[in-house]
């Protein structure tokens, strides 16, 4: 590779942040990157232009994307009890006008469980005051909305992740780290080595990344952030569950929202 550095995207979600701390700042071996931090959405979106090299995707998108490329057994963020949830301001059936993390997120198809409906995309940080503000009827909460809904307020009317666990039996994966398949060859292996070292790390040595961490999560409480690592990142972060991925991926076709992909190309490099 004659490039510096490979661009990384990933969130500025605690979980992202804490994981990939010591990769981005060179504190564990492998190849060296180059973060490119946004919301999971605009991550979506970016890696379906074709501009991402190494980037966090939702589980959801990688249908559209298994073209151009594959996906890491390290990195992942799956498992139970982790899944999205659906709020409102008082009880009420799930239903209306709903607020969605964005349109190709794991969340907003998590939603079919539950039935079809109208939705509105926004960023999963506006989900919230829309939902007060009476601008949705409902929304679909992911990230650190598991544990803050109450204190805004809101009342939780579906957990999707429990749904979904219900009926599929299996952890639930919600995203994965994906690598443009012209670039794996040369680095995959080392990254994703690279990618569980740091997760090791970060698992080690939790004060070391805490400023890193703070400095994306500037509104978020100290106890909410630990709550929400301690939820994301687990023992799926190290090693994915192939078998629920694939799981995840028959469902969408299913569902036939997920486009069938080339039997030539693996899912996992």
């Amino acid at each position: 590779m004659d490039k510096i550095a490979l661009n990384f995207g990933f969130s500025s979600c605690p979980n992202d942040t804490f994981a990939f701390h010591a990769l981005v700042h060179g504190l564990v071996s492998g190849p060296k990157v180059e973060p490119f931090i946004d919301d999971i959405e605009a991550l979506n979106e970016r890696a379906c232009r074709g501009e991402a090299e190494v980037t966090k995707i939702s589980a959801a998108v990688f249908s559209c994307l298994h073209d151009r490329y594959a996906l890491l057994r390290a990195g992942a963020v799956a498992g139970f009890g982790v899944g999205p949830i659906v709020v409102a301001r008082s009880a009420r059936p799930v239903g209306g006008r709903i607020a969605i993390p964005g349109e190709r997120t794991t969340a907003a198809l998590l939603l079919r469980l539950l039935g079809r409906f109208e939705t509105v995309a926004m960023r999963f940080d506006e989900i919230g005051k829309a939902v007060l503000d009476g601008r949705a009827d409902c929304g679909v909460f992911i990230h650190e909305g598991r544990f803050t809904y109450a204190r805004r307020g809101l009342t939780l009317l579906a957990d999707l992740g429990a749904v979904w666990e219900t009926r599929m039996g299996c952890p639930l994966p919600l995203a994965a780290i994906a690598i443009r398949r012209d670039l794996a060859p040369h680095v995959a292996l080392n990254l994703e080595a690279a990618i569980r070292e740091s997760v090791s790390y970060a698992r080690q040595n939790p004060e070391a990344s805490r400023a890193y961490v703070a400095s994306h999560a500037q509104e978020m409480e100290p106890d909410v952030v630990a709550r929400h690592i301690g939820l994301y990142v687990n023992d799926y972060t190290l090693q994915v569950d192939e078998a629920s991925f694939r799981k995840f991926l028959q469902w969408g076709r299913a569902e036939e929202v997920f486009a069938d992909m080339l039997e030539d190309r693996p899912i996992f490099i």
